[in-house]
């Protein structure tokens, strides 16, 4: 076999080149999320909705509330997809590098089979369990009628979200993220196209209101999945996609599962955090939801790049590792480290000097949103300055095949610290001191990632 780029290309130009189409269409996608909730915070009606103090509470603002209160459950389909899209990626990577093309194919191949028996779990939890999943966080009236119609949606049609993520993987895998770029690309600007279309009722499709924003989201998703299945197929040499005599191969599953369910549980565990975070705010404030909310998709224009970083980052270690390179793993990890923490110390500069100028953005009409969101943005803007080296770290945890580390250090952060932490001050100071959970959180993770780092170290790098 022909070495592969990963195993020979300089890695700072290395790096770059793969991670820049991440990182742009992660931004790309983080737009989209967010001009969903930009339109969304448009909605109107002549329905008059009071909160428990008696003030009355727009449209804009409950359909913003009912997203945050759809999110920990599109935040599990999303897990499902990714964490088995890491497996698969690892699995991938490494027998590319050991020059095993059979064992890249299988993993490629099951790779897909996966996204169809997660699809669907996601259609019967759509179809039997939205309104009571939104009603669990304690959402009444029209947060429960719009985040029910939402989830409904986006579980039930959610097929097109897992093939999408799997064919994007399987080129950045092989080094091919500049592809995979031109279909999230295509399906997040879809989607931020459709949107105001579907939502609004524009140029004689039906108005549709929070139930648009959600067809809006498959429409983009189904057009990037043709666009990634193509690309596979024609512009993929690395693996090659044929269903002739496929048989699901318990071993291979194992092999995919062994990293792969690890990252799932990790990306889940946001899930219970944004649910039970969802049910103390609603417990604190009705319109605390809606910022917390928009703290998410704020933040998403920050995170998104590092977690484009982490995607380039963890098939360079696992194919390094494979080729028994520890030079070139050590070399693409300080390089990261130094790019993420000059992007996450931007995100904290933005949170802290204009925090009003980016709540503004979703102009619902309700000033409590400003008023309550400019602290919160400012408190848990502080735990940019940690995260950037956690998240990184923990791509190499992945790459090595050590995906329990970055879920023992995502359980302590986001459930063991923050969510007792949030409870806890929610009680003695209300709403301004639950934001200060975050950094609080952040800390926990940080030492925790040290302590893995240099055993990983010293176990696994130093011996190769």
């Amino acid at each position: 076999m022909k070495e592969n780029r990963m195993g020979t290309m300089p890695v700072g130009k290395l790096l770059v080149s793969m991670a820049t189409p991440l990182i742009i269409s992660n931004l790309v996608q983080a737009l989209y999320n967010v001009v969903d909730s930009i339109f969304v915070s448009r909605i109107t009606t002549d329905e008059i909705v009071l909160d428990r103090a008696g003030i009355p509470v727009s449209a804009g603002t409950d359909a913003i509330s009912a997203l945050g209160l759809a999110f920990p459950f599109q935040i599990v389909i999303i897990a499902l997809a990714i964490g088995t899209s890491i497996g698969v990626s690892s699995l991938l990577s490494r027998s590319l590098g050991e020059k095993d093309q059979k064992t890249a194919d299988q993993a490629a191949i099951h790779g897909l089979f996966l996204m169809l028996v997660s699809y669907l779990i996601s259609l019967a939890v759509g179809i039997f369990f939205a309104d009571d999943l939104i009603a669990g966080q304690g959402a009444t009236g029209r947060q429960l009628e719009y985040g029910t119609t939402y989830l409904r949606i986006i579980c039930c049609l959610s097929i097109a979200l897992y093939f999408e993520i799997m064919l994007e993987r399987l080129l950045q895998s092989t080094g091919r993220s500049h592809l995979s770029m031109i279909s999230q690309m295509t399906g997040a600007l879809v989607n931020c196209f459709m949107d105001p279309i579907l939502i609004f009722g524009l140029f004689g499709a039906p108005k549709l209101g929070v139930a648009g924003a959600a067809y809006a989201t498959v429409f983009g998703q189904t057009l990037g999945t043709m666009i990634g299945l193509y690309l596979n197929l024609k512009k993929n040499p690395d693996i090659h996609l044929s269903l002739k005599g496929f048989r699901p191969d318990l071993h291979i599953i194992g092999s995919i599962y062994s990293v792969g369910l690890p990252a799932i549980v990790m990306q889940s565990i946001g899930s219970v955090m944004n649910y039970a975070m969802n049910s103390i705010l609603l417990g604190l404030n009705q319109s605390a939801v809606a910022v917390f909310t928009v703290y998410y998709k704020l933040q998403s224009f920050f995170f998104m790049p590092i977690f484009g970083l982490n995607s380039a980052l963890v098939p360079i270690v696992a194919y390094n590792y494979g080729a028994k390179n520890p030079g070139r793993m050590r070399e693409a990890h300080k390089k990261s480290l130094a790019a993420g923490f000059i992007m996450l110390f931007g995100g904290f500069l933005a949170f802290e000097l204009i925090p009003g100028t980016l709540i503004r953005i979703f102009d619902t009409g309700d000033a409590s949103l400003v008023t309550l969101g400019i602290p919160a943005l400012r408190i848990i803007g502080v735990h940019f300055l940690i995260a950037w080296f956690c998240i990184l770290t923990g791509a190499v945890f992945q790459a090595l095949g050590n995906g329990v580390y970055s879920l023992v250090v995502s359980l302590l952060r986001q459930l063991i610290a923050l969510l007792p932490a949030a409870f806890i001050l929610g009680k003695i100071g209300g709403l301004p001191l639950v934001w200060w959970s975050f950094p609080i959180a952040e800390l926990v993770s940080l030492a925790t990632t040290l302590f893995y780092f240099r055993r990983i170290n010293r176990l696994v790098i130093d011996k190769l």
